[in-house]
């Protein structure tokens, strides 16, 4: 960055009145008896977005709080840091090219879509078992790894949909088998620390997955030839500005957004898998009981489910999830056995966005954090690094979630 202290003061400005504002407002409010609910996340956005001159006034009439007070602060601390990011680094191609913003963006909500549907699976576990998997991430690499060795390997020339059903059934049977055999003791007295208990053997699977594929399929990355070819498109003609263009490998949009074709089949792929996922638990018998089972796991018994068999339906879901999801990407990143480390941080991540057990905030969750990775591996200055900062970028999403609003968009405190 050419002037990068105007950058860097912007962002500790944003940060110190943030963390005042975050800190004192919930005091205030607290020692005048009123709900604090939302006044972290009120005071840090009023902090973070105008400093003293927002925060005195509401430190004085106190007003009630609604998170509708945040939204127009959060759209003046992105104005503030937008306009000091293209101050400090004028020839950054997040300033100079709309079209380069605006294929980061598609490409961080088409990315976003995936993390999503992985994220679905362990909430789905969460508000079913109330545990957290944390082999989550070894359901997602083992569902990659499947596809590449059924469709390149096994069965070389096999149309890759057979390779990612053959990825689901397997990763489903998985978790199937082992909620029954290491799990289901936790519901039946068997385990005197089921919250502890529900770590240790989800991390021990998640060992267990990573070092077996190690051993047996070696630590060299593999990557999925792409699962389609795009027709040849070009519309509305080759001499006018080109609507839809599309070419074996990639697609563009009005001459600006591309659209890598592994990407976009990922996505249609997941898009469709939310589809029938909202179509089984809101119109299915099977469904409703699952959701009945996540809301009283007693009444739901009284009326007949059995919540073991749930608890048992909802692992496998949740696994074969994950895996649909490492099935899809296989064919967009390299693959190793390692991946899943950083596939269940995050999901672990999503979650708390969006709130624990929510789906609806799982899924708001993975949109926001691909765009959020998008934007920051795009509009860093070295692009050699880029890559390498795409874990901080959930820590520190998760930081702020913790601080300024422990339940998620939609979720119960934690």
């Amino acid at each position: 960055m050419e002037h990068s202290s105007i950058f860097w003061t912007t962002v500790l400005w944003v940060i110190v009145w943030g963390a005042i504002g975050g800190v004192v407002t919930p005091r205030i409010y607290l020692r005048r008896d009123l709900d604090i609910s939302q006044a972290s996340l009120v005071g840090a956005a009023i902090g973070a977005a105008t400093g003293p001159i927002g925060l005195l006034p509401l430190w004085y009439f106190t007003p009630a709080l609604t998170p509708r007070w945040a939204i127009i602060p959060g759209i003046i601390i992105i104005g503030i840091i937008v306009v000091a990011f293209a101050r400090a680094d004028p020839e950054n191609l997040c300033v100079t090219s709309g079209s380069f913003v605006a294929s980061q963006l598609t490409n961080g909500i088409v990315i976003g879509i995936i993390y999503g549907l992985m994220a679905l699976g362990l909430t789905l576990i969460f508000s079913i078992l109330g545990v957290v998997s944390f082999a989550h991430g070894e359901f997602y690499m083992i569902g990659g790894m499947l596809v590449y060795y059924i469709s390149a390997e096994w069965f070389p020339g096999s149309n890759p949909i057979i390779a990612i059903l053959g990825a689901c059934l397997i990763t489903f049977l998985i978790g199937v088998i082992f909620e029954r055999i290491f799990l289901q003791p936790m519901y039946t007295g068997a385990v005197e620390r089921p919250g502890e208990y529900a770590i240790l053997v989800t991390f021990g699977l998640a060992f267990f997955l990573q070092y077996f594929v190690q051993a047996t399929a070696g630590a060299n990355p593999v990557k999925a030839q792409r699962f389609f070819d795009f027709p040849d498109i070009n519309l509305p003609s080759a001499d006018a500005p080109t609507l839809l263009q599309t070419t074996a490998g990639n697609m563009r949009l009005f001459d600006a957004v591309s659209i890598p074709n592994p990407r976009f089949t990922a996505a249609l792929i997941a898009i469709i898998m939310l589809i029938l996922l909202l179509i089984f638990l809101y119109r299915t018998w099977v469904g409703k009981a699952l959701r009945a089972v996540s809301q009283d796991r007693q009444a739901a018994a009284v009326a007949g489910i059995n919540p073991a068999n749930m608890n048992t339906l909802a692992f496998g879901l949740g696994g074969m999830l994950a895996g649909l999801s490492g099935a899809t990407l296989v064919q967009v990143f390299s693959w190793l056995p390692q991946v899943g480390t950083l596939a269940s941080s995050r999901a672990f991540v999503i979650i708390v966005l969006g709130g624990m057990g929510s789906l609806p905030g799982a899924f708001l969750g993975g949109l926001l954090v691909g765009l959020f990775e998008a934007a920051g591996t795009g509009c860093i200055p070295d692009p050699t690094r880029a890559a390498s900062y795409i874990p901080a970028y959930g820590m520190i999403i998760l930081t702020l979630v913790l601080l300024l609003k422990p339940t998620g968009f939609f979720g119960r405190e934690l």
